[in-house]
């Protein structure tokens, strides 16, 4: 059971509570105190995590799992791809989000045309890990997935196809609603703390004046600086970074004062995305090159001074090709 909760990235003991609960678990049930689990069973779960990620409660998901995929009888089990361990102790209650409401889980699995591209294969297989994860509130297989998809996938690619993609869902999920919510906190701050890890300290970088990253005042999500600062060092582009927004005045006297060769303002949301702000960080002697990065940005009202990166992956290359030119 443990190599198996390790590829799914849950405790052994949410494995349990959905076996108990659901019936998903092992097909064959072996002398003594083990468990043996075949590639139908692990097919059956990821294809419950699917479901998850894309929205469904637990019941839900456990439900389509099981009519897409029908148990196994005991004779089906392949040998190759079982797993066997012996039981520590007896089933305890996993920290699992059951849901007893109805509805048709297949509405949350993402197109065909995903699973079978190349392209989305391991994203994908790691964002089902991930959200699972979360949902299961397994702090230590969060943080284990993330480091995962951050040194297999590298930062951006990461951000783009897992850690993006999750946070977005389970923020739908839980929109309005208290309870459960706090699943979505407990991944931000894990995401947070593994942009950090994966942010290098530059003894040398190639830009003589630093990059300076900011959120917008009232900005929420901070998450997106810290992943554009941790990709930009992995370049050896040099950042001074404030995740927390800070106050327009505050902003303008940091960038007056730090000198930097360029500023880069995030905002996630219209409602905060001010372009009155790069009127007040480009006052005085020093003019740095201003960027807009973030969906928040109407580039029909940004100053013409002022260049829109859309995304994450175009801002790293576009800073980086303005501050040092060709890739090193």
């Amino acid at each position: 059971m443990a190599s198996v909760a390790r590829r799914l990235g849950v405790a052994p003991s949410t494995l349990r509570t959905w076996d108990r609960r659901y019936g998903l678990g092992p097909s064959r049930h072996t002398d003594g105190r083990h468990r043996r689990y075949g590639s139908s069973d692990i097919g059956r779960l990821e294809l419950m995590q699917r479901a998850l990620l894309r929205g469904a409660s637990t019941a839900e998901a456990a439900r389509f799992a099981l009519e897409h995929m029908p148990r196994a009888q005991a004779d089906d089990l392949d040998p190759a791809e079982t797993d066997t361990e012996t039981e520590a102790g007896p089933d305890r209650p996993g920290p699992d989000h059951a849901d007893r409401s109805g509805g048709d889980a297949s509405r949350y699995l993402p197109p065909t045309s995903e699973d079978t591209s190349h392209d989305r294969e391991v994203p994908s297989r790691l964002a089902r890990r991930l959200s699972t994860a979360a949902l299961a509130m397994d702090v230590g297989a969060v943080q284990r997935m993330l480091a995962d998809a951050i040194g297999e996938l590298g930062v951006l690619a990461a951000w783009s196809g897992v850690i993006d993609p999750v946070l977005t869902a389970l923020g739908a999920r839980w929109r309005g609603v208290s309870a459960g919510a706090e699943v979505e906190y407990l991944l931000a701050e894990c995401v947070h703390a593994s942009l950090v890890r994966a942010t290098p300290v530059l003894e040398h970088p190639r830009n003589l004046r630093p990059v300076l990253l900011s959120c917008v005042p009232e900005e929420r999500d901070s998450n997106p600086a810290y992943a554009l600062a941790a990709a930009l060092a992995g370049r050896r582009i040099g950042t001074q970074l404030f995740g927390a927004p800070l106050p327009a005045e505050v902003l303008t006297v940091a960038v007056r004062r730090s000198a930097p060769a360029a500023v880069v303002l995030w905002a996630h949301r219209r409602t905060v995305a001010d372009p009155r702000l790069f009127t007040r960080v480009s006052r005085g002697r020093h003019r740095s090159r201003l960027f807009a990065c973030g969906p928040g940005w109407d580039p029909a009202t940004l100053p013409d001074r002022v260049e829109l990166l859309p995304d994450l992956p175009a801002a790293a290359d576009r800073v980086e090709h303005v501050l040092v030119g060709t890739p090193d």
